[in-house]
């Protein structure tokens, strides 16, 4: 049987041979094919690929098609004219599509510039792909659900890193490094973290100066970022230089040497620092102190220590996932009050990541760049909407230019094409447009939805210019498709007929579904808007059971709480003084466990470390017993406590009185604490969790002085504070804030969502009111001889109005009927669903919008149809 050679390489001689010798010269390379079989057929096969490409010369290989070259860039300029020119005829109706795209295509440019940001964090770091971070469940006996943690614990780090294979480095970190380092007479505060020896090994942070891996391996040694260094050294290379610290004396860390400089991190980084401590100088310190060995030692202290791996190379992170599911089972069967479970996490899988408590830096969950990408894509397809409708209204006006064309020889999709092109450019020219529009809105944006702390900036970079275009061109070509479609089966015979008659979903007009669906948004849009900022407005003035007014919170920085009392004390604005570790109702947590008379029985409370002027400055309402009874002393261990209802229920007692003089033991070792009162309950939590066990405890941690301050001159009573201040300690800044604004600022998620659906409703209804006035005018337009027929017939300008009106009206009652029910529901059932407390809203929430919408396009018809009506008859029927 005659073998021949694969197809494919005498497809590539076809391909590139020309037509007049390539029948000789394959037959010539068929009959060395057949001589070389006897040579073996991969043989064979090999020499005829040489043969194709040793005969590639220039008088065997085609010549261009230029002609066809030519036709194609005469297509794309006829093109281009055809759309120049349709467009400057249609002036109105080109502007509107311009700016209704221009206004929506601007939050998409922001939505692309921010989610290309966020995906490129930590992607700088070359071990990226194996570098994991170890998470954890915590379930308490209490808790059916558990914490899922960023963090966990030294325990875990350890038992890793000695005991298990597939780890290739390991760093453990711990949070909250504040020093004060002074330099001669130069004293700045930095932050930062604890890092063990390994930092380097796993991170990509550029070492500017020092040894990355002994750099952080000798107790009382620091690594300061090239900012720290140039603020207090400038051009001087500080490694070797040994500081005073202040900040952390109570691992009696006092003197630190500096062993390395590294260059910021980046701002794509989910981890922030000015400084990095070796984690060695807690090993020295800290484990000689009895109350740190709990955080050394424990299996359950996991609140403040992170673990970053790198797995090794030709293992999977499914076999240390393993490693950690072994070491949870075994390490559970010792304790029965609680349950840990671990779980690795990609480094890139951080940010946007899952929600998380006690991330060590930036965070950004995947939902909430769903939210945003979900109503971007709303406001595109208003604005698409808008083009597709006016598009196809115009399709009388353009069918006689498609029956000419196809009459020439234009197939359908040449026609097809035609149309596309121009909607394609269309979307371009808005594309610049909506750059410039996109200035404008970036740092409102960045204001009013990222964090403070973010160091998201929406810079432009090259590669979004690839992404706006390819952008600009989806915009376009989805925007156009349809009309496009529709103006290319038109047949040249039936050039008159009306496009706009396109039919949908069993005879309704297209063009009014486009329309209900546009006024069905916005109407949702304004009436989410009003609910989010009702929602707002009621946590703002929500009764937390104690007094916030007048009350300023001043953040302390040092050991000079007492020193700076006395001083505030003098002052005439300030009334009461009382101190407390953290403020409660914005946000801010802080957990214990206690037992009472069954040592099984363990509680997870919320606490407030206070003194014992705190209760009586905001006013909390005693149930029974009082406040404390003295103020305890620098380093003296807490005695007392006051609890909530909820604590007082929990452990069944039947009346206030009965719990005064009980004690209620801390857990893991922890002082027994005598109850002194019980308050009545209040919103210790935001307002959208439910009420819990809660206690007061008096304590020497204090970080807060809460001032009960009463003058009209805010500004000149701030200046004074701060003057003080800065005699009593010249490092830190002032920072004070008022307690009503620390709240404002806990439900500022309100305000964003009210703020950014406000202006997305803003957007939708601009678009919607631009293509309302474009229909508008069309209609009018064509039903000109319409109008003067029946005014000439004694039809009066208000009949008219009405007539062609009327249409448009009912249009906008079904986008309410289907509006008012979805809107109530999302926000009933989903949005608000979860929320401890919350508003009831009725009739003013739900028609709101409707009203302003029906105003806007009653004023948008009425002002098109109204001067149509007026219009002189004989002026329009003179050439009938």
């Amino acid at each position: 049987m005659e073998q021949n050679p694969p197809k494919w390489l005498s497809r590539i001689l076809q391909w590139y041979c020309r037509p007049e010798i390539l029948e000789d010269l394959q037959g010539d390379l068929f009959e060395y094919y057949q001589r070389n079989l006897n040579r073996g057929k991969r043989m064979a096969d090999l020499i005829y690929l040489v043969d194709i490409i040793k005969f590639c010369r220039i008088y065997t290989i085609r010549k261009p098609k230029l002609i066809g070259q030519m036709n194609f860039f005469s297509m794309f300029r006829n093109y281009f004219l055809t759309s120049v020119r349709s467009m400057s005829r249609s002036k109105l109706f080109t502007s509107i599509n311009i700016v209704g795209l221009a206004i929506s295509m601007s939050v998409g440019i922001l939505m692309i510039t921010y989610i290309s940001e966020v995906l490129s964090f930590d992607t700088f770091h070359e071990k990226k792909d194996r570098i994991y971070r170890v998470l954890t469940n915590y379930q308490g006996v209490n808790n059916d659900e558990g914490f899922d943690l960023a963090s966990t614990s030294i325990f875990i780090g350890n038992k890793l890193k000695d005991d298990y294979t597939g780890v290739e480095n390991l760093v453990i970190l711990r949070r909250n490094l504040s020093l004060d380092l002074t330099h001669g007479d130069h004293v700045i505060s930095a932050q930062g973290l604890w890092a063990t020896e390994e930092f380097f090994k796993v991170f990509s942070f550029d070492l500017i100066s020092g040894d990355p891996v002994t750099a952080l391996s000798e107790p009382n040694s620091i690594i300061i970022t090239e900012s720290v260094a140039k603020k207090m050294f400038k051009d001087q290379n500080p490694v070797g230089l040994t500081l005073e610290v202040a900040g952390q004396e109570r691992y009696n860390f006092t003197n630190a040497k500096i062993s390395g400089v590294v260059k910021d991190p980046p701002g794509n980084s989910h981890m922030d620092f000015e400084i990095l401590g070796s984690f060695s100088t807690l090993e020295k310190y800290a484990t000689g102190l009895e109350e740190e060995q709990h955080f050394y030692n424990s299996y359950n202290s996991v609140w403040m220590n992170y673990v970053y791996l790198v797995v090794t190379e030709g293992h999977e992170a499914l076999t240390v996932q393993g490693h950690l599911d072994q070491i949870a089972s075994e390490e559970g069967e010792n304790y029965d009050r609680f349950a840990i479970k671990y779980e690795l996490e990609n480094i890139k899988d951080i940010m946007p990541g899952r929600d998380l408590s006690n991330q060590i830096g930036q965070s950004m969950e995947w939902e909430m760049i769903y939210i945003f990408v979900a109503l971007t894509l709303v406001v595109i397809i208003s604005a698409g909407f808008n083009y597709t409708n006016l598009s196809i209204a115009r399709s009388l006006r353009r069918a006689r230019e498609v029956g000419i064309r196809k009459i020439v020889g234009a197939g359908k999709w040449h026609v097809f094409g035609q149309f596309i092109f121009e909607a394609i450019l269309i979307s371009l020219i808005a594309l610049v447009i909506a750059y410039g529009v996109f200035t404008l809105i970036k740092p409102e944006f960045i204001d009013l939805i990222l964090d403070q702390q973010s160091s998201i900036q929406l810079d432009f970079q090259w590669v979004h210019l690839v992404y706006f275009v390819v952008f600009a061109v989806l915009v376009g070509f989805t925007a156009g498709f349809l009309p496009s479609l529709v103006l290319s089966k038109l047949k040249a015979i039936s050039v008159l007929k009306d496009a706009g008659k396109f039919k949908l979903l069993r005879g309704v007009n297209l063009r009014r579904v486009l329309i209900i669906v546009q006024f069905t948004l916005s109407m949702g849009f304004i009436i989410a808007a009003t609910i989010s900022y009702r929602q707002y407005e009621y946590a703002l003035n929500f009764d937390l059971g104690f007094k916030t007014d007048n009350i300023l919170n001043v953040q302390l920085k040092g050991e000079y709480d007492e020193l700076l009392m006395n001083k505030y004390a003098q002052l005439p604005e300030v009334q009461q003084i009382s101190r407390s570790g953290m403020v409660p109702s914005t946000g801010e947590v802080w957990g214990e466990t206690v037992k009472y008379k069954d040592p099984f029985d363990s509680v997870d409370i919320h606490i407030n470390n206070v003194d014992k002027a705190y209760l009586e400055v905001h006013d909390f309402e005693f149930l029974a017993g009082g406040t404390f009874p003295f103020d305890i002393k620098k380093d003296e261990e807490p005695q007392f406590m006051i609890i909530n209802e909820h604590l007082l229920n929990r452990f069944g007692f039947s009346n206030p009185n009965d719990a005064i003089g009980e004690s209620l033991k801390l857990s893991d070792g922890g002082n027994s604490l005598k109850i002194v009162g019980v308050v009545k309950d209040f919103q210790h939590l935001k307002i959208t969790d439910e009420l819990q066990s809660f206690a007061f405890i008096q304590d020497d941690y204090l970080r807060v002085l809460n001032l009960q301050v009463n003058t009209s001159d805010l500004v000149g009573l701030m200046n004074k504070l701060e003057t003080i201040w800065r005699e009593v300690d010249s490092v830190h800044p002032f920072e004070a804030k008022f307690y009503n604004d620390q709240i404002q600022e806990a439900y500022q998620e309100y305000n964003a969502y009210y703020k950014v659906i406000g202006f997305l409703a803003f957007l939708t209804i601009s678009i919607a009111a631009l293509g309302l006035l474009g229909m508008a005018v069309f209609t009018t337009e064509t039903r000109l001889k319409e109008i003067s027929i029946r005014k000439v017939m004694g039809a009066s300008e208000r009949n008219l109005v009405l007539l062609l009106s009327r249409g448009f009206l009912l249009m906008m009652v079904v986008s309410a009927v289907i509006a008012i029910p979805i809107t109530y529901y999302l926000f009933d059932s989903v949005v608000l669903a979860g929320v401890a407390n919350r508003i009831t809203f009725g009739a003013v929430e739900l028609f709101l919008g409707v009203i302003l919408i029906f105003i806007l396009g009653a004023i948008t018809i009425g002002w098109q149809t109204f001067k149509a009506a007026r219009a002189n008859p004989a002026d329009l029927l003179r050439n009938e």
